[in-house]
């Protein structure tokens, strides 16, 4: 069963209420084609969060939901404050243990499909940090049988009546307050002083947040007697004039070290929404002992939560919207002179180069414009390893897979890192960027932020005005998102000026190969008109410039390209032999996916040839390298390949094997 939560809080009071509500809903809930929705709201700083995954679990243990925890933070997925939902199902639909090859590109199809995976599903989905009702409607399962528990700052008055259940949360009582002091603090000067801790427990107003905030200084000061802890704190209040959390936070903030103070205030100017040890110490310029200190030390302090940790694969950690404010306002009135600047500097250089190595390690060397950038001092790499340096095919998969992985995590920050680069007019690290998200966009296309990056890559590809390699990579590379998303006249007009730009090209070899890749583009681009007798053209002629550098890969990838465009067009026997000759090229180089595809591709021209049994042969090939790699979509479209060659060879109950499987994977994957 997945279950996709934090550890449970260590210390949790009251909320019996909310809990029976939300319990005695779900037990008599009757809805057919749509969950029951269970509402938390109120101001930041009451658990909300907390409480949303204590009440998951409880229903966990209550109640049959098979399918387990779903649990999304919607801020993760903001974009300068705007969600996009499209991402927010892609995410979804990889936790319905969907393969990302297989998340349908236009956003009606990806919701019908996240529809079709969820019709039957008794799971929770936990939507957490909604600003709108209208972010939450398109998340909700389509099944009567699951919950959905919403957390948000205000109550979302739009969600339908009868379908929803609102549990706003007020401050904790002064009872329930104490009680979570008490257990925060765990001092035996409270109950000496019951006199004081109960005016230090009024001072917090009944916020959780505050109260943490005040057992953890209880905890800090020893030595202190609690009426001295209680005449700082108010003199800190009184002499910051704020109302509400934010004083409790400045208050902690005050006690902070020189080193976490100056994390603090520096990680609200981290681009995106998220951050890793490994981020924060390239932003913090302290070196990786010393941060990981001031993390520690902002994480008692109440100022951060470290158990995220361990929630994704890069470990990333966030500030709360309304905290981050905060620390921005810190970073306001405290920072030092050219403090901010020089620190995202530092990490956009550190991150380009991080995404360099990712991008290299999941999708082996390759045509670049940007060589890899060097090292920045005191902070160290990301742990990711070579796949080149092993010889293990299964090593070698494990650390490409690793590597597409982090990409993935980390796509928002290396977005909100080309926007700080292109802001700040650092157009060499904007097209360094560009790579990565190339080798990203490839797994996971339609992504509209992917489409954005490509045309501030050109922008600054053109305002630099110097290198006309990054014209015309840049120019192929917006042309691709373009195409696929039907906008085929405007992908013409930037491959039309990525020709262009070609003139400018020097003789070296990148720029040749520069070239070829134009032409390729330009024949991807008529492939997805129909034009395939003109895209066979321009795969002839993008070969011929490869062999002329030399270029082997090259070389090997037009002929598959042209191997392709032969079958299209009907040229069954020059298709035959041009994929032959590219299926064994891409053995030899070990390159995993273009063996299995090109080994699908040379099966089904041997089945149209009648040569069945070769073809059987080189399916089952490429079945047991889509499994290997875990593709759905090549997984099936092979069991389909498979059927057909069976019922061909009057096998109906083997067909009928493959056909099953090919179903049960497109059900799985919301396809069917």
């Amino acid at each position: 069963m997945r279950l996709e939560l934090p550890p449970e809080p260590v210390y949790f009071v009251n909320r019996d209420d909310e809990l029976e509500r939300a319990v005695r809903a779900v037990t008599e809930w009757r809805g057919r084609s749509r969950p029951l929705v269970l509402s938390l709201s109120g101001p930041v700083g009451l658990g909300k969060t907390e409480l949303a995954g204590l009440l998951a679990r409880t229903l966990i243990a209550s109640h049959s939901f098979p399918d387990g925890v779903l649990s999304v933070d919607l801020d993760d997925f903001r974009v300068d404050g705007v969600l996009d939902p499209g991402d927010v199902l892609s995410q979804l639909l990889t936790s319905l243990d969907v393969a990302p090859d297989q998340v349908q590109a236009p956003y009606a199809a990806r919701c019908r499909q996240y529809w079709n995976r969820t019709s039957a599903a008794k799971l929770v989905l936990l939507l957490d940090n909604a600003r709108y009702a209208s972010e939450v409607v398109p998340l909700l399962p389509a099944s009567g049988d699951s919950v959905v528990i919403v957390t948000s700052h205000g109550p979302l008055h739009d969600l339908e009546a009868g379908a929803a259940v609102d549990l706003a949360l007020p401050p904790l009582e002064e009872q329930a307050a104490a009680e979570l002091f008490e257990l925060i603090a765990r001092d035996h000067r409270l109950s000496a002083d019951p006199v004081t801790a109960r005016a230090v427990v009024r001072l917090c107003d009944g916020l959780p947040a505050a109260l943490h905030v005040a057992g953890r200084w209880v905890r800090a000061h020893r030595l202190r007697p609690l009426s001295r802890i209680l005449a700082d704190l108010r003199a800190e209040l009184d002499e910051k004039g704020v109302s509400g959390v934010e004083h409790i936070w400045d208050t902690a903030y005050a006690d902070l070290s020189r080193s976490a103070a100056l994390l603090y205030r520096l990680l609200p100017h981290h681009p995106g929404e998220t951050f890793t040890l490994h981020s924060a110490t390239a932003l913090s310029g302290l070196g990786p002992d010393a941060c990981e200190d001031a993390l520690e030390e902002l994480d008692r302090a109440g100022l951060l939560d470290l158990r995220l940790l361990s929630l994704t694969e890069a470990g990333q950690l966030r500030l709360p919207g309304p905290q981050r404010g905060h620390a921005l306002r810190r970073s306001r009135r405290d920072a030092a002179e050219g403090e901010v600047g020089e620190a995202q500097v530092r990490l956009l250089r550190w991150f380009v180069r991080q995404a360099q190595l990712a991008d290299r390690f999941a999708a082996g060397r390759r045509l670049t414009v940007v060589d890899l950038f060097a090292p920045v001092p005191g902070a160290p790499d990301v742990p990711l390893e070579d796949p080149e340096t092993v010889a293990d095919a299964d090593v070698r998969t494990e650390r490409a897979e690793r590597a597409a992985r982090w990409l993935a995590e980390e796509r928002h920050v290396l977005f909100g890192c080309s926007r700080l680069a292109h802001g700040r007019g650092m157009d060499t690290e904007v097209v360094a960027l560009s790579e990565p998200v190339w080798t990203h966009a490839l797994d996971h296309p339609h992504q509209s932020e992917v489409t954005e990056l490509f045309r501030r890559t050109v922008d600054s590809a053109v305002r630099h005005g110097g290198n006309a390699g990054w014209l015309v990579r840049t120019r192929c590379q917006l042309a691709r998102p373009l195409w696929e998303a039907g906008e085929l006249s405007e992908a013409e007009d930037q491959l039309n000026a990525a020709m262009s730009a070609c003139r400018l090209l020097a003789d070296s070899e990148r720029d040749r190969k520069l070239a070829a890749s134009a032409v390729e583009h330009r024949g991807m681009l008529k492939g997805a008109r129909g034009e395939w007798s003109a895209a066979l053209a321009d795969f002839t002629a993008s070969r011929d410039l490869h062999r002329a550098i030399p270029n082997p890969y090259g070389v090997l990838l037009q002929t598959y390209r042209m191997g392709e465009a032969n079958a299209k067009a009907g040229d069954l026997e020059a298709a035959h032999a041009l994929l032959r000759e590219a299926h064994a090229g891409f053995v030899a180089k070990n390159r995993e996916r273009l063996i299995g595809r090109s080994a699908f591709a040379l099966a089904g021209v041997l089945h149209r040839l009648g040569r069945t049994a070769e073809a059987r042969e080189l399916y089952e090939q490429s079945l047991a390298r889509a499994d290997r790699r875990r593709s759905g979509f090549d997984r099936a479209r092979v069991h389909d390949a498979l059927a057909e060659l069976d019922t061909a060879e009057g096998n109906p109950a083997d067909a009928e094997e493959h056909r099953t499987a090919a179903r049960a994977l497109r059900r799985r994957n919301g396809l069917a």
